[in-house]
């Protein structure tokens, strides 16, 4: 069962190397401006759902033997592939919801939390921790590119006083193809100038460990991911932004994501998310001066 669960994230983060969730851009016009060129949104299966809460919670991949991927999900995927094509970053994915948020004004978030499917999962793992306060903008499979395109739309526009911005598996899994890790500093770089810019501090979260990608076989990433946490740490220290380190805590010594933290060696389950929280609201209080998370 463990292996039904490790096949069913790679299917997720296979369909997010498409760039693609569960809002993106299906049935707009192929060129022109718009009022809104976002779809409805799509129903995710219920199967998916279930490998999601698998991988989450370790005990539940033995109480539940049905397959991890029934037949019926293969026209969601088949959709999901069809809408990537013309909404790359993903802005539809947020779209309604970023709406939402901006017309509570002159309520505005403390913090956003942007960055790939290890954002996204968090607030299905540890929902106390994301409300009107704390809010997650993370999507499955994203690179750094695809985050600073939409940075303005799924940040900047929601006056947030922090952003935490957790990002970088993916450009080392060749998401977006291959890259230099100035490449992806670059892009980390300008998202930070961009928040900076608007009056938004920066809590930069370090790339959690993997030695394996299992959507990416060949690719031996703990090298890269630990010199990639090396720049961050300096350049947070340059910029003045609030480092979090994840990394240390979920490690084994050689790199690997400790197999008690999660089911795939890439993404933490509850127990490594709740190693995580605590830092993160250490980090995030840090930079806002106020506490942020559980009791606040």
């Amino acid at each position: 069962m463990a292996g039904s669960v490790r096949r069913a994230v790679a299917a997720w983060v296979l369909v997010g190397v498409l760039s693609v969730a569960h809002e993106a851009r299906s049935q707009a016009p192929s060129a022109g401006v718009v009022e809104n060129p976002c779809p409805p949104p799509l129903e995710r299966p219920g199967a998916l759902n279930r490998d999601l809460e698998m991988m989450l919670d370790p005990s539940k991949t033995s109480a539940d033997p049905a397959p991890s991927r029934p037949q019926d999900t293969q026209a969601y995927y088949d959709e999901l592939g069809r809408r990537a094509a013309s909404d790359w970053p993903n802005l539809c994915r947020y779209r309604d919801d970023n709406l939402a948020v901006r017309g509570r004004a002159p309520h505005r978030p403390r913090v956003v939390f942007i960055g790939d499917s290890i954002t996204e999962f968090w607030s299905v793992a540890d929902p106390l921790f994301f409300d009107a306060d704390v809010i997650d903008r993370g999507i499955s499979g994203q690179t750094t590119s695809q985050m600073l395109v939409r940075f303005r739309a799924d940040v900047v526009a929601l006056r947030p006083a922090v952003v935490h911005i957790m990002a970088g598996t993916n450009d080392i899994a060749g998401n977006s193809g291959p890259m230099t890790l100035a490449d992806i500093e670059n892009n980390i770089m300008s998202m930070v100038e961009i928040a900076r810019a608007n009056g938004i501090k920066v809590v930069l979260g370090s790339v959690p460990p993997a030695d394996a990608f299992s959507w990416r076989p060949g690719v031996a990433p703990a090298g890269t991911i630990r010199s990639l946490n090396d720049w961050l740490i300096a350049y947070a220290e340059e910029t003045g932004a609030t480092y979090v380190d994840y990394y240390t805590p979920l490690a084994t010594p050689s790199g690997a994501l400790r197999s008690d933290f999660s089911q795939d060696g890439v993404h933490p389950n509850r127990a490594g998310y709740a190693v995580m929280e605590p830092l993160a609201r250490k980090a995030v209080s840090m930079a806002l001066g106020i506490p942020v998370g559980r009791g606040r």
